[in-house]
């Protein structure tokens, strides 16, 4: 199986918008065989820089490959890479109670005894 990953396989990158698929060279591929080694998905996080920066550089040289061919549907997966936002900026919205008809359509005590 590692001999097939390492003359065609492909990197799965998560996005927020789907998977994509990206081509690494020969010499990338064995770099990439050794990150993935015990894991099959890993988030970007815990990459080290120059694996991060592999992972970069492969995705603005617009490396990506399409699986929708029969061709690339064989394709063995290296590893996938997971590229999320960070939970941080996400904003958590505090859970609200829904309103009662009957609190809305009366008026409040403290206005009344006003």
């Amino acid at each position: 199986m590692w001999i097939e990953k390492l003359t065609d396989g492909v990197v799965e990158l998560d996005t927020p918008i789907g998977s994509r698929y990206l081509q690494p060279s020969l010499v990338q591929r064995v770099f990439l065989l050794w990150t993935f080694r015990n894991f099959c998905s890993l988030p970007q996080s815990v990459l080290r820089p120059w694996e991060r920066r592999l992972i970069d550089g492969l995705s603005s040289d617009n490396r990506f490959v399409s699986l929708s061919t029969q061709w690339a549907v064989d394709r063995p997966i290296i590893g996938k890479v997971e590229r999320r936002p960070p939970q941080a900026d996400i904003e958590v919205l505090p859970v609200r109670k829904p309103v009662s008809a009957s609190e809305s359509s009366e008026p409040s005590r403290e206005a009344a005894s006003a």
